[in-house]
């Protein structure tokens, strides 16, 4: 009896446990001081973490990103394996025999070009705790376990080195930018539900745990600086940042000046410093403000000031379609080894063709609402952060281009559709560390994923992607979103069942394979055409049939399918459409008429509008000879 009441117990535990989010909290307080003379600084840093797990924790671990910038590290020797290396950490050159091989550049890294982020006196609540590095990460085990609910103090000091640029952080990139300050402190380490995401650093991209910065920069009072947070002492920076109207007065004897910024509920913090930057300022009807900063460079001036306007534009499109920006401030800065996205701004290259270079910013400024504000795990969910911020990125420009076209993911879909034929496609649940090839990995973060949205509308319609888009930003920002909480979101705001689309898109290499096998005229003199249909691909779909008559009209024929439980509406409502019988997975062939002779039938398309991503196009059309 006893087993019985178990049983009946269980459900409720398991409900529970979903329902109940958690996640850690961290406020960072930090003071730095840059010599720019050998791109060294000092810093000292005080943490309050609050642990908000059911957990008690007597480890805790930081990133030291820095410290992949040596030769022999992890990052290094990923680099010198893998069989399509990144060509911006790699140079090309022609061994013995002539051939042109690639050779990692952090190999060749001299001490005084490395970068590294050294801890020491490393405190938990003024007492001292064992901290061991073990490459970019530090291992402290607590003197003090922290029980779940409480909050603890960590105080470290930390000695570092900007290393030459080779990824995203670094100096004097091949645009001249002196200090591109990404991954530049120690960083807590984020735990959750799964356990502890101390993953190294070997090229991928962040997983941080929200919380507030207050730092404080000390650096040559000849650099201006921009970045993550809102500027504190701007009246007394100047450099663009003073309030309207304001008289900025500086000590002429002073060699140095320091930059205070505070950045509310964010998950990192960045900086970029250079002597010549240009700082315009454009503020929005919202009160945002948009920072633009630049090099001094005449051939290069005119594309940035072009692009100031339109990077509103863009803001104003995410605001309306996925949600409302929830920062005062965002910066684009000239900075980087191409593009990325940090919170609050982002670190770009800026030499380029308007139109490249507005696509870049639309990409990296998208992340603040795909990645820093729906803070998935990158390392884990690339697909969430690339993927997604790549299809509102396509939108956008697709809706500010004077020619528009009818599918702006086409290019995503061919991207994937390549991969998935190719045999080098792994599923979307892998690791981003564990891809075979960098190729592999992009497209299919950045195409696959995308798709994964291009595609909810084919299964769901406009309208429900639409509002399904807006509720998930509604509904988790701030916060660290799950595959399964896109896909709960979709089926909340639609009514229909997608477990198995999650599952085919993201945890399989199961493809979308459908054809026409038959057409053919009814034999008993009645004016109607049989089509067959048949479901080759393992990843089932329901069905859009388009019908071109010979007489210019056209019809449409949907097949719903069973397992989806939905029945989209009409996305072309200006034409007929007949409702089918749904078709289930387990059969794999499909048969229906068409209310006219074949004569009259000049094609038929199945998915004429390009949104189901089947992998093998040419038996998806049969026209008329």
């Amino acid at each position: 009896m006893k087993y019985f009441y178990l049983l009946l117990l269980l459900p409720i535990f398991c409900f529970s446990q979903t329902k109940h989010y958690w996640q850690q909290k961290v406020d960072y307080t930090m003071e730095v001081s840059m010599n720019i003379n050998n791109y060294q600084y000092k810093g000292t840093q005080k943490l309050v973490y609050k642990n908000n797990s059911e957990d008690t924790l007597r480890k805790v671990y930081y990133h030291l990103y820095n410290n992949a910038f040596q030769p022999g590290s992890e990052m290094d020797m990923r680099l010198q394996n893998i069989v399509d290396p990144d060509g911006r950490m790699v140079d090309k050159v022609k061994n013995v025999d002539g051939k042109e091989v690639k050779e990692s550049r952090i190999a060749k890294l001299q001490p005084n070009e490395i970068g590294y982020l050294k801890i020491s006196n490393f405190k938990q609540d003024k007492v001292a705790a064992k901290a061991i590095e073990k490459g970019t990460i530090l291992e402290v085990t607590l003197n003090k376990p922290l029980l779940p609910g409480k909050s603890t103090c960590f105080t470290l000091d930390f000695d570092g080195q900007v290393p030459v640029q080779i990824r995203r952080s670094g100096r004097n990139n091949s645009e001249g930018i002196e200090l591109s300050m990404a991954q530049w402190y120690p960083k807590m380490a984020e735990f959750d539900n799964e356990g502890w995401h101390a993953d190294a650093y070997i090229g991928r991209e962040f997983h941080g745990v929200w919380g507030n910065f207050d730092v404080k920069i000390t650096i040559d009072k000849n650099y201006i600086l921009g970045g993550t947070g809102y500027l504190k002492n701007n009246n007394e920076i100047g450099c663009g940042y003073e309030d309207v109207g304001k008289s900025v007065k500086k000590d002429k004897n002073a060699k140095t000046l320091t930059w205070h910024f505070i950045a509310p509920n964010v998950h990192d913090f960045t900086w970029a410093a250079d002597k010549d930057y240009i700082h315009d300022k454009l503020v929005r009807p919202d009160g945002v403000t948009l920072h633009f900063l630049y090099k001094n460079n005449p051939k290069i001036s005119e594309v940035w000031k072009q692009a100031e306007p339109l990077t509103s534009k863009i803001m104003d499109f995410y605001n309306q379609n996925v949600g409302k920006y929830p920062y005062k401030q965002y910066s684009v800065i000239q900075g980087g080894d191409g593009g990325m996205e940090y919170a609050m701004c982002t670190l770009v290259l800026g030499e380029g063709t308007l139109g490249g270079f507005v696509g870049l910013i639309a990409h990296e400024m998208g992340h603040s609402w795909f990645q820093h504000v729906l803070a998935t795990n990158e390392s884990k969910h690339s697909w969430m952060d690339e993927g997604f911020t790549s299809y509102i990125e396509d939108w956008v420009m697709n809706e500010l281009s004077s020619k528009k076209v009818e599918n702006p993911f086409a290019g995503a879909y061919k991207s994937y559709i390549n991969l998935a034929n190719s045999g080098k496609e792994q599923p979307l649940s892998t690791h981003a560390d564990r891809y075979d090839e960098n190729r592999s990995y992009s497209i299919a973060s950045y195409s696959k994923g995308e798709v994964f949205l291009a595609q909810l509308e084919y299964l769901i319609g406009k309208e429900n992607l639409r509002k399904t888009i807006k509720k998930y930003y509604s509904d988790f920002k701030f916060k660290h979103p799950t595959p399964n909480d896109i896909k709960r979101t979709a089926e909340r705001v639609s009514g229909a069942h997608l477990g198995w689309y999650l599952i085919d898109w993201t945890e399989t290499l199961n493809t979308i394979d459908y054809g026409i096998k038959n057409v053919e005229a009814a034999t008993d003199g009645v004016q109607r055409t049989g089509v067959s249909l048949e479901r080759i691909g393992r990843t089932p779909m329901p069905i859009d049939v388009m019908v071109e008559y010979i007489d210019g009209s056209k019809e449409s024929f949907y097949v719903p399918l069973e397992m989806l439980f939905f029945e989209k509406e009409n996305p072309t409502p200006s034409i007929k459409r007949t409702t089918l019988p749904s078709w289930n997975w387990g059969n794999p062939n499909y048969f229906f008429e068409i209310p006219k002779g074949k004569s009259a039938i000049k094609k038929i398309t199945l998915d004429a509008s390009g949104l189901m991503a089947d992998v093998k196009r040419e038996n998806n059309v049969y026209e008329a000879k």
